[in-house]
C-alpha cells in the first residue's frame, strides 16, 4: 500500500560521554547520523532501535527499517570507519513477519543477532553467514509474543530480558540457559514486575561497565519513547534478582527541539578509550 510517509519519524543519532550514564550529543558528529531519508533500497517510514558492533577495524549499524509500503519492520545495515560518518548499505533481513530491535553480539567466533520476532510466535536467534549481508535462522529459543528480547552473558551462564506485553509495555520476564541455544527456562522471580509501562519494557544491550552490570528500559509511562532509564542489576542468580535505580536515570529524553525533540527510546552504549564511550540513540522529532 502506498500512501504519504508518516510525520514525525524516528531517526538514529550518536551519543559520546565519560561513562554510559552520562551521555549527550557530541559537537563533533551531526544527528542524526542515519533516517529515514538515507535509506535507499526501500521507502522507509523511519529508522530506530540501533544497535552497534565494532568488527574486523570496521563500526557496524543494525537497526529497524519501517518499509512503508509493506507496513511491516525489516533490519537495515550502515557502516563507518571512524563511527562518525555512515554510510547506508541496505536491508540484510527481512522477513513475512514484522522485524526490529537487531540486537548483535559476537559469540564463539561467530556473529549472532536477536531480533523481535513476535509476529512469529517466538524468540528466534540469527547467525551471520557471512557477517554482515546474510543472516540464518538457526533456533527458536523461546516461546511467546515476547517483545525487544535483550540477551547477555553473565556468570558463565545466558539470561534474557524480554517484554511478555508488546501492547502495554508494562511488564518485564527474565530468562536464563546454560548455552546460547539453550535449553532456557523462565527465571524463579519471572516476571520481574507488571503493570509498570515505566520501566518494564527493554531500552537496549545490557551495559557492562566498572564491574557492574545495568538495565535500560524504556519509560512509556507519560506516552511511548519518554526517555530511558537505567538500573543497575544488585543481585542475579539461578533464584534472585534485584536491582536499583541509579541517580543518573533517566540517561535519556526529550530535547524539545530536533530530530529527538519529543521523545527517545534507545540507548546501545560501547567503551572506545579509557573514560569515553559512544552509543548510538534514537529519537522522534517534536510536531
Amino acid at each position: 500500500m502506498k500512501g504519504p510517509l508518516p510525520g514525525d519519524p524516528w531517526s538514529i543519532g550518536l551519543y559520546t560521554g565519560a561513562d554510559p550514564l552520562h551521555l549527550a550529543a557530541p559537537l563533533s558528529i551531526a544527528n542524526p547520523i542515519m533516517a529515514r531519508e538515507q535509506v535507499t533500497d526501500v521507502r522507509a517510514a523511519f529508522v530506530a532501535d540501533p544497535f552497534l558492533l565494532p568488527y574486523r577495524g570496521e563500526w557496524h549499524l543494525f537497526f529497524e527499517v519501517l518499509n512503508h509500503d509493506r507496513r511491516t519492520g525489516e533490519i537495515g545495515w550502515a557502516s563507518s570507519r571512524d563511527a562518525t560518518a555512515w554510510t547506508y548499505r541496505g536491508i540484510i533481513l527481512s522477513e513475512p513477519f514484522h522485524l526490529s530491535y537487531p540486537c548483535v553480539f559476537e559469540h564463539e567466533g561467530d556473529v549472532f543477532m536477536v531480533p523481535e520476532t513476535l509476529d512469529a510466535g517466538s524468540v528466534r536467534l540469527y547467525r551471520a553467514d557471512p557477517f554482515p549481508t546474510r543472516w540464518e535462522p538457526v533456533a527458536e529459543l523461546i516461546p511467546g509474543r515476547l517483545a525487544d528480547a535483550t540477551p547477555f552473558r553473565f556468570d558463565g551462564r545466558w539470561w534474557m530480558f524480554a517484554c511478555p506485553a508488546p501492547s502495554s509495555h508494562d511488564a518485564l520476564s527474565l530468562f536464563c540457559a546454560d548455552t546460547l541455544q539453550g535449553h532456557w527456562r523462565e527465571h524463579p522471580a519471572s516476571p520481574l514486575m507488571t503493570g509498570d509501562k515505566s520501566r518494564a519494557r527493554p531500552g537496549g544491550r545490557v551495559i557492562a561497565w566498572d564491574g557492574r552490570l545495568y538495565r535500560v528500559a524504556q519509560d512509556c509511562g507519560p506516552r511511548y519513547g519518554s526517555g530511558v532509564r537505567v538500573f543497575e542489576i544488585t543481585c542475579l542468580t539461578s533464584d534472585l534478582y534485584a536491582e536499583r535505580e541509579c541517580a543518573e536515570s533517566p540517561i535519556l529524553g526529550p530535547t524539545g527541539k530536533g530530530w529527538n525533540g519529543k521523545g527517545m527510546h534507545h540507548v546501545d552504549a560501547w567503551p572506545i578509550a579509557p573514560g569515553r564511550w559512544i552509543a548510538a540513540v534514537d529519537g522522534i522529532r517534536i510536531e
